[in-house]
This record gives C-alpha cells, structure tokens and sequence, in this order.
C-alpha cells in the first residue's frame, strides 16, 4: 500500500513539475522578449514583427509537438513522453541562452514548443491512470494549481535575472525534474491495452466519426473562454486600459501575475467543488457563468482605476480557473487507446485557437473600437464554450480500464 501510495505521489509530482516548466517557458518569452532580441541586434523598428514570428515558431511546435507526444503517448507509453518531452526542451532552452542569430532563436523557440507540448497531457494521462477514480481529480487539481506558479516564478526570475541566466535557469529545471521522473512508473492501464488487438494512438482515428469527432472539437472548444482571457484581454492590457480611460495605462507584466495567481486559486476551487459534489459539468457550468459575470465587471468598472483594474485581473483569473476540471475532462473522455492523444492535443489545439482571436481582435479593434471588440470576442467565446460543454458527458468516478 505504501509503495502505491509513493508511486502515485511522485506521478502527480513529476506531472505536476512538467506543467510548472510548461508555464514558466511559455510566460518567460513574453517578458524578456524584447531585452532579448535587442540583445542579439534586431533593430528597435522590427522587435514587434520578429517577436510575433518567434512566438507563432514556438505555437507551431506546440501544435506539432501536441500530435506527436499524443500519439507516442498511447503507441510506446505515457513515461516515454515524460522523458522525451522535458529532454527536448531542456536541450532547447539551454540553447536558448546562448544564441547570438535570430535563425538560431527562432529554431530554439520551435524545438521548445515541441518539447512543452508533451507535457501536460502525458502527465494528465497518467496521474489520471494511476490514482483511484474517486479521488484522481485531486491529483488533477494539484497538477495545474501547481503548474500554473510557474508563470509567477518566470516574473520574479526575468526580473531578478539576464534574459540568458533565465533561460539557461528554465533549461536547468528541465534537466533536474528529468532526473526525477527517473522514478516514475508506467500506467498498469496502457499496459493492459498493449495486450488487446486495438489500434492505439490513431489521430485520425478522431475524425473517422462524427460522434468522436464532436466529442473532440468540445473538448478543445470548451476551454476557449480561457484563452480569449489570456491570449485578448491579458496580452493586449495596456490597449485596452487606454481604451478605458486608464492614464497611465496598465502593465501587461503585472495583469499577467494577477490573472495567473487568480487562476491557480480558481484551479483549486473548481477541483475541490468537482470532487466535493462528485460533479465535473456542473462545475464547468457554474465558473462559465461566474467568468461571464466578471467579464461584464471588467467592461463595466475596469477603467475607475489601475488597482481596480487588477483587481478584476485576478477575479477573471479565479472565475475562469476550470483549466484543473478541462484537464481532467479530457483525460476522462477516450478510451486508453487514445487517451494521450487527446489529452496531450486538447490543450495544445485550444492554445492555437488563442491565435484565431488575437487575429481577429487585431482586425475588429480599429473598426470597432478595442473595447467593443474585446465585447464581441469574449461574448462569442463563453457561447462556445458554454455549447461545447453540453456535448460532453459527465465523467466523474468514470472507470478508464476501456478502449475506443
């Protein structure tokens, strides 16, 4: 019994280190990108240009990364992707502090995002495989409550630290919770479904019918009201504080903390509540409603002050904090044959659609005005998401000893 105990206990911890290095890298490029790239001589006119292309390199490797780890994931196991994954990043982000070329840095930040992409849905995967099923929503909760301190790390180390220091610290974590996961044991579940004539980790296996199919585009599609927050209202701060009548206008770095503590108390909330009243989709349900509530406060009072307005931050950041509750969802909802995949694509695919939105806020704000088009993107992500939910099935003490 203790031996289970202590397995279980370092996948939650392994899994939960992984996401922690997913969302230090991710947050630590927004913040020294500028000191870095006028670090290796980009010319002030192009520092806006060359950090968006670096920043859709490193999407472009999360989404490939996301289909690749998924499908190693159910083909050779979920601690292969452990190791792979975190091996390739670090690898990455090492180099990462010692380029001096854009190419360089721009290959460095595409392999990084390749290596992110497998970790927290292998993690996921077998934390939710390993536990029991009554209680494996904590182990969830725990994973991305965790994980998302990272982005708060990442602010006090680029702040304290040289941008190559910073990298070359990411790069580091990477090696040492390697060396960790060292100890971590595969899930007797994807063992099992090695010894079954099934196909296992088939990506188009999703698509080949439409009640996969709608199954999968809702799991991606139920957390967009997430990254519209992040990738919208976060991101684009200090326009949309000038848009409110905030003079000065608020710093994207501090929104960025105050949001990220918010979700990671919002992550412990809605895990807690789905495990308290046995109930994932109701939970889901009632922080979607919570976030729309918080959204219209935003609008509406955001621009009396800049301490309001972080203050607001930091409850969007609690309201939307289901990310715990969507992981564990998308783990829950295939079978072991192709729970990896799933689980490792799903949080990847809806961190692509955030570029869909910034897109389209980009062509909107002009027209309509940065507020108006912040109204009309975040009314149309809740909807989905809000839809997208009703498609899915509860999945709460759901028995995964099963194939698709």
């Amino acid at each position: 019994m203790n031996s289970d105990k202590r397995r279980m206990g370092l996948a939650v911890l392994a899994a939960a280190l992984g996401y922690f290095v997913d969302a230090y890298d991710l947050i630590l490029y927004n913040i020294v990108r500028v000191q870095s790239l006028q670090g290796i001589g980009v010319p002030e006119a192009a520092l806006l240009r060359t950090g968006v292309d670096l920043l859709n390199a490193q999407l472009v490797g999360m989404l490939v990364g996301g289909v690749l780890w998924g499908v190693l994931g159910d083909r050779r196991g979920r601690r292969s992707v452990l190791f792979g994954s975190i091996f390739l990043y670090s690898a990455a982000t090492l180099a990462n502090g010692l380029i001096h070329t854009l190419p360089a840095y721009t290959v460095c930040r595409l392999l990084a995002g390749v290596g992110l992409a497998g970790e927290l849905g292998a993690g996921v995967t077998l934390v939710a495989e390993l536990l029991p099923k009554q209680t494996r929503g904590y182990g969830t909760m725990l994973v991305a409550a965790v994980g998302v301190t990272g982005v708060v790390t990442a602010s006090l180390v680029a702040g304290t630290f040289h941008w190559r220091t910073a990298y070359f610290i990411g790069g580091g974590l990477g090696i040492l919770l390697l060396l960790l996961r060292l100890g971590v044991s595969e899930s007797g579940l994807f063992a099992k479904a090695c010894e079954r004539a099934v196909s296992r980790g088939n990506f188009f296996a999703l698509f080949a019918r439409w009640v996969t199919f709608k199954k999968y585009v809702s799991v991606v599609l139920v957390a967009l009201p997430i990254w519209f927050i992040i990738g919208v209202l976060v991101t684009f701060t200090p326009e949309l504080g000038r848009d409110m009548g905030l003079a000065p206008s608020p710093q994207a770095g501090r929104a960025v903390l105050w949001y990220y503590l918010g979700l990671t108390l919002g992550d412990l909330t809605t895990g807690y509540l789905s495990q308290r009243f046995a109930n994932r989709k109701r939970v889901m349900a009632a922080f979607l409603a919570l976030t729309a509530l918080v959204g219209v406060a935003y609008f509406e009072f955001g621009g009396h002050s800049l301490t309001t307005y972080y203050v607001l931050c930091f409850a969007l950041g609690w309201a939307s904090g289901y990310w715990a509750v969507f992981i564990t969802m998308s783990a829950e909802q295939f079978g072991t044959n192709l729970r990896a995949t799933v689980a490792t694509t799903a949080p990847n695919f809806v961190r692509g659609a955030t570029v869909l939105l910034t897109i389209a806020f980009r062509q909107l704000g002009p027209r309509i005005g940065m507020r108006n088009a912040a109204v009309l993107l975040g009314l149309l992500s809740l909807l989905i998401g809000a839809g997208a939910l009703r498609q899915l099935d509860e999945t709460f003490g759901k028995d995964l000893d099963y194939v698709e």
